[in-house]
């Protein structure tokens, strides 16, 4: 059994929480900026100082409105400045916050709220308080809404509402003793959010995240990652702050002193990247992706497609060479490379990391796994793409290469404070102080992933080299990640889409691709009698599987399922087989249970064509 421990950097008294990481800040520099925030077209800077004063207000409003210690506050919205407030404040209150993503459905945040009982929501706009309302109409309980964006004083609905601006601007007199009465009830171990997470099951979990797993997560990594976090760097975080990465790296960017920026979109990121000019970037591959094929793209339209096929060549070489020599490999640069590289530095990366703002020397990769050429180029170009592994129940980052002792292909080691291990069947464990306590109102999903001395069962598998370093190789799990870093439980979508009367098997595709796509098998029985009523006669399983009006009643099967998801997760294409999957076949085990591998080696050109433009 091989594993690998991280001794932990900093100690934290049982008596502070989270919110101890912003008063701290401030006692560090109260005028220094903490947050640089967009306002129609120009970023201004807001201080220490004056995010607090806001905290606090708000945290008023909220106590004053009857929120009490424990209770639930939901945010439903994309990532911006309003939200990183909005938590701040329910934590300041002695309310635990329940991130929900912006792309829910009201099937999904009905659920939320029902199992969380958060009776208070944060959403960002009209629209999205349009969902949450059609969610509170199915729960059938009073929940009283705020928006961020929009005043509303003359709302006549039945659910409490008020704006944002309206509660910062017209808040009743800060009690300063009460919210500190209210702020420091809330100890180490006590629970600060509750992050839903897609299970096999179908139903999303809600992970109990404490104040340890931020607080800890942020001292130690923030001491870990200096070369990286250092120096008051800005940074422009984009990626959904429902997700606990962001969330985790936002708080390490409160202790460490940096400057945090919101972008609100993938489409707005270019653009805001060069506004804010980060000096370190937290992404996902597909935006690393994105950047590689538009600067591709760009060089094909003038004619310079081969001088780029050239630059990233050369790019890929040098990271290598540098790669072996982290390894203690004694590795030589042939001069005719270094020269290349040189005139490439010139001309061309220039470019490519001025798309990043121009200062930005490193980027932090996550939720999914980082194409090793992809990485070896944006480093040789001169941004290294520094690659870390974890989960929601991890508090995100459990492993992650430093800057100067980076391994591409691998997920570093363990951050400070945790340990890594791997099981005889080859699953990665982890013990440490991101890992959660449990998950709320479901004592056996808790039980069952953790191992008899705490170790919480990942689901991925993997192994370590001999310097400690985590390689993951594979997913015990059926759960998909997208090559964005979405977490797509099959199971339930198979079987909505199953629930329609032709088909016999839906089984979805989509680990590290770009979007979820489906196979789909016909029931040859239902088939026929389906088809006598159309008035299309019998259709053989081949004649079908390419007929419009089949097609059609397939996609109303997916429409339907797509309804329960948000869109990150729903089908976007599909293909109609002609064979059917049976016991016979080797597709489904005695128990009629899906053989998935076997079925997604056998069917890859299929697969492939989905994917095919």
């Amino acid at each position: 059994m091989q594993e690998v421990s991280v001794e932990l950097l900093t100690e934290l008294a049982p008596e502070v929480n989270t919110t101890n990481l912003l008063l701290d800040r401030v006692a560090a520099g109260a005028d220094q900026p903490l947050f640089r925030v967009q306002r129609e077209d120009t970023w201004h800077d807001v201080n220490a100082r004056d995010f607090l004063r806001d905290v606090k207000r708000l945290a008023t409003t909220l106590i004053n409105d009857g929120l009490q210690p424990g209770d639930k506050v939901a945010i439903v919205s994309r990532t911006r400045y309003e939200w990183a407030l909005a938590e701040e404040a329910i934590w300041f209150a002695g309310g635990v916050s329940v991130p929900i993503y912006e792309t829910s459905s009201p099937f999904q945040i009905e659920w939320i709220l029902r199992d969380s009982s958060a009776r208070v929501v944060f959403a960002e706009d009209h629209d999205l308080r349009a969902n949450v309302r059609q969610a509170v109409a199915q729960l059938g309980e009073e929940v009283r809404v705020h928006i961020f964006e929009g005043s509303d004083r003359d709302d006549k609905s039945l659910i409490p509402s008020a704006g944002l601006h309206h509660l910062l601007v017209d808040p009743q007199e800060v009690d300063e003793q009460l919210i500190e009465s209210r702020r420091s009830s809330m100890k180490l171990d006590d629970v600060a959010t509750m992050v839903y997470t897609s299970g096999t099951t179908g139903r999303p979990k809600g992970c109990n995240m404490s104040h340890s797993n931020f607080a800890m997560v942020a001292h130690n990594l923030a001491g870990h990652m200096l070369d990286i976090l250092g120096d008051h760097r800005p940074t422009l975080m984009f990626l959904p702050l429902a997700h606990v990465l962001a969330r985790a790296v936002q708080q390490t960017c409160i202790h460490g002193g940096s400057i945090i920026a919101h972008s609100s979109s993938m489409a707005n990121l270019v653009q805001d990247m060069a506004a804010v000019k980060p000096g370190f970037l937290l992404a996902v591959p597909r935006v690393f992706e994105k950047i590689r094929t538009t600067a591709l793209a760009s060089a094909e339209s003038s004619g310079k497609a081969e001088l780029f096929l050239k630059a990233e060549k050369t790019a890929i070489e040098v990271s290598k060479i540098r790669d072996a020599r982290t390894r203690g490999l004694k590795t030589r640069m042939p001069l005719s490379l270094r020269a290349r590289h040189a005139l490439f530095n010139k001309v061309l990366y220039p470019k490519l990391r001025g798309v990043f703002g121009g200062e930005c020397g490193y980027a932090i990769s996550g939720a999914s796994a980082l194409n090793e050429d992809l990485a070896h180029f944006f480093r040789g170009a001169g941004i290294q793409l520094v690659e870390g592994y974890g989960l929601t129940e991890t508090t995100a980052p459990a492993t992650v290469n430093q800057a100067s002792r980076t391994r591409v292909g691998t997920v570093g080691r363990p951050i400070p404070g945790t340990s890594v291990r791997i099981a005889e069947d080859g699953e990665i464990l982890i013990k440490g102080i991101g890992v959660f306590s449990s998950y709320h109102n479901n004592p056996k999903a808790t039980a069952e992933v953790f191992d008899a001395e705490g170790y919480f069962k990942t689901g991925d598998t993997g192994f370590l080299d001999d310097d400690g370093y985590l390689k993951v190789t594979g997913r015990k799990k059926e759960l998909i990640v997208t090559a964005g870093g979405k977490n797509v439980s099959p199971g339930p979508l198979e079987e909505m889409v199953r629930a329609g009367r032709i088909v016999a098997q839906c089984v979805l595709v989509g680990e590290q691709r770009p979007f979820i796509t489906a196979m789909v098998t016909l029931d040859r029985e239902e088939l026929v009698l389906w088809g006598k009523a159309k008035g299309l006669g019998k259709l053989t399983l081949e004649q079908a599987a390419v007929h419009p009006e089949v097609i059609a009643e397939v996609q109303s099967y997916v429409n339907t399922a797509n309804l329960t998801v948000s869109k990150a997760e729903s089908i976007r294409k599909f293909v109609v087989l002609d064979e059917e999957f049976t016991e016979a076949s080797g597709h489904l085990t005695n128990s009629l249970k899906l053989k998935r591998q076997r079925v997604l080696d056998e069917f890859d050109d299929q697969i492939q064509a989905l994917y095919t433009k």
